[in-house]
């Protein structure tokens, strides 16, 4: 009898067909970037083009995602009175009262069953193309993984059976509760926050990611409701003199780097 492979690995095999070429890049270009990325606390006079802030947002959207669900908004907060407001609420530090630009980084745990339906749109929309592995992984297995139910009764059922099963073998054990999916959402809205300043220095502007603030009133100034949480604030423009407080400090490597 031959044993069934893994949905995931069904999935991945079944779009298998499809051919990317991996395009070359210029690594010392890259490499500059990742390094002259810095947060800028004081910007100068000069604008952002309209057309780049655009452009480096669409590119956040890029980002790597869990199961592409995207569980992420990007408010570009471009009113007057709304943009005043929100350097307020940024506590007046000057990363958000010298920026040209501001952007609300929101993270949306509950995107899951809405990006989930869009998804399935999508495979339907394909016909008789769309494998019938990617319909079970997202009409089956993500519900399964991400919806915790009411009062997360549903996610404590799924951590007890997980827990039994993994004593056996290898089970993904997380998210369990709105905690949880909080925190989902949170490491894939990072990510796509890192896209935006990496192409924001791409393009020649400057950036300062802002945690520093008040939460809770930029998401009444946004209109936000639960279980939407702000993951940062992030200004743009171009550095001035004085811009960056200092050189930059790492500690040794061999404090984060294993190798094992």
């Amino acid at each position: 009898m031959v044993a069934k492979k893994p949905i995931l690995n069904e999935l991945f095999e079944s779009r298998n067909s499809h051919r990317e070429e991996a395009l070359a890049i210029n690594k010392e270009e890259f490499i500059k970037t990742i390094k002259n990325r810095r947060s800028v606390r004081v910007y100068n006079k000069e604008q952002v083009k309209e057309e780049d802030m655009r452009l480096c947002l669409e590119l956040a959207l890029l980002a790597p995602n869990s199961s592409n669900l995207q569980p992420w908004e990007f408010y570009w907060v471009r009113t007057e009175n709304k943009k005043n407001k929100l350097i307020e609420y940024c506590l007046g530090q000057p990363a958000a009262a010298t920026a040209k630009e501001l952007v609300v980084a929101v993270a949306r745990p509950d995107y899951w069953k809405i990006n989930q339906q869009r998804m399935l749109q999508m495979i339907e929309q394909m016909g008789e193309k769309a494998p019938k592995s990617a319909v079970t992984y997202y009409s089956k297995i993500v519900p399964l993984a991400y919806n915790q139910g009411f009062l997360s009764i549903r996610g404590f059922i799924k951590k007890l059976v997980m827990e039994i099963r993994g004593v056996k073998k290898p089970t993904p054990r997380e998210p369990y509760n709105k905690r949880g999916m909080a925190v989902w959402a949170h490491k894939t809205t990072a990510l796509a926050c890192e896209n935006l300043m990496l192409s924001l220095r791409a393009f020649g502007y400057d950036s300062c990611p802002m945690e520093g603030i008040d939460s809770k009133r930029i998401k009444k100034l946004l209109d936000l409701k639960n279980p939407a949480e702000i993951s940062m604030v992030i200004s743009a423009g171009k550095r001035a003199e004085n811009g960056v407080y200092g050189k930059q400090v790492r500690f040794d490597k061999k404090y984060f780097i294993h190798e094992i």
